[in-house]
């Protein structure tokens, strides 16, 4: 099992290379600020006591107050919140938003606890680390398996801990809580904003490209609508059991509502039926791997014959592939900047809490779109300045960013 947080380092030393980071920087930047780790105790519905291990990365505060979500899943490790930390600073200062990076995380399967169990290790999980967070310092927010929901449970228990209201101290809340309109479809909309730049870079057209989607969620779902109506033909997507595919194009009408009436993609009429390894290597013009991570490795990234891939997922592609692709001169658009709409729009939402303000969606995605514009522009042309891919360019614009703000 590969080490996240030696991937994340090897990245630092790569970009740190390239760009002549000074060594005195270098050395902050490969650990973080503060870590937590926290029992969190839990009086199950039995009556007895189960404790649970915790944690928050807080990676570095130089650009602004920490940012990043809180994942309850069997897998969590202090290695993982540490590496997802770092990569959030990056995504954070790619995109060049007031946040730094941060993650924190629960060892458990959420999907055993009650509400009730679940509601008090959320709450009792704040009571552990209330001290370091709060809108001006840590704003956290939800991951794999946290909800709206959960964060609306958070904030509560954090502000009777404070004794005050502090509604920016965590977003993805709910709307009637303080949440953003726009943030469900945000980080689909941030990547097909970078999308079209790189189409216009590349001087391509839309009706003339092929689109293969791995991943139906939030992210996958809204992609797949929002590129459809730019005019891409999407030929294939899926959910986690497996995906469907036309190579004329899939009726995405058709296919949600094959989804919603089945639960899943199983058994659809007019298509061939293809696996999540299987969709990777079809014959289209752009992947966007929009599930888990470590999608695209060195087993297939030879097979791969898109022209470019688009990562809405987080860390999809493995280091190694990452040589082979480049390599093979696929373009990637790696996901530190293709799904940052998601974090912008969480950054717009604490701004509105913590101003007092409430902006509309189409203020929200009027305000996404130039972030994201500029901030492609700003990777490609660190790409073309040291003749590097996109992903290795966006690192070094970022620790470039964070690097200017550390004191030495």
């Amino acid at each position: 099992m590969q080490n996240p947080f030696e991937n994340a380092l090897k990245q630092l030393e790569k970009a740190a290379n390239i760009m002549n980071l000074d060594k005195n920087v270098h050395a902050i930047l490969k650990q973080p600020d503060r870590v937590m780790a926290v029992s969190v105790p839990v009086k199950m519905d039995n009556g007895e006591v189960k404790v649970f291990t915790g944690f928050r990365s807080q990676y570095n505060d130089a650009l602004g107050p920490y940012k990043g979500g809180i994942r309850y899943h069997e897998n969590v490790s202090l290695d993982e919140v540490k590496a997802l930390s770092f990569w959030m600073m990056v995504k954070c200062a790619t995109v060049n938003i007031p946040m730094g990076g941060g993650k924190g995380g629960i060892i458990v399967d959420s999907k055993k606890l009650s509400e009730g169990e679940l509601e008090r290790m959320s709450r009792e999980y704040v009571r552990k680390i209330w001290r370091e967070i709060g809108s001006d310092k840590d704003v956290p927010a939800p991951d794999m398996y946290t909800t709206p929901k959960i964060m609306g449970w958070m904030r509560d228990e954090f502000e009777k801990l404070v004794g005050h209201s502090d509604p920016g101290v965590i977003t993805g809340k709910a709307i009637a809580d303080g949440g953003s309109e726009g943030r469900e479809q945000a980080t689909a909309q941030g990547g097909v904003y970078v999308t079209r730049e790189l189409m216009k870079k590349l001087n391509l057209k839309a009706n003339e490209t092929k689109v293969a989607i791995q991943g139906m969620g939030n992210v996958g779902g809204f992609m797949a609508k929002l590129l459809a109506a730019d005019g891409f033909k999407i030929v294939a997507l899926s959910d986690s059991k497996g995906g469907v595919y036309n190579p004329d194009g899939l009726d995405l009408d058709k296919v949600f509502v094959h989804k919603e009436k089945i639960g899943s993609l199983s058994g659809m009429d007019g298509v061939q039926n293809v696996s999540n390894a299987e969709l990777l290597e079809l014959p289209v013009d752009i992947l966007v791997p929009s599930a888990m991570e470590n999608q695209i490795t060195s087993d297939n990234a030879d097979k791969i014959k898109a022209k470019i891939i688009v990562e809405m997922a987080n860390g999809p592609t493995t280091p190694e592939a990452d040589e082979v692709l480049s390599a093979r001169g696929i373009v990637v658009v790696p996901d530190v900047l293709a799904n940052a709409g998601g974090v912008t729009v969480s950054c717009f939402e604490w701004e509105q809490n913590v101003k007092d303000q409430k902006w509309s969606e189409a203020e929200v995605l009027a305000k996404l779109e130039p972030i994201m514009v500029n901030a492609f522009n700003e990777v490609w042309e660190t790409k073309d300045k040291y003749s590097v891919p996109m992903r290795t360019a966006a690192f070094v614009k970022a620790i470039e960013r964070v690097a200017s703000k550390i004191k030495v």
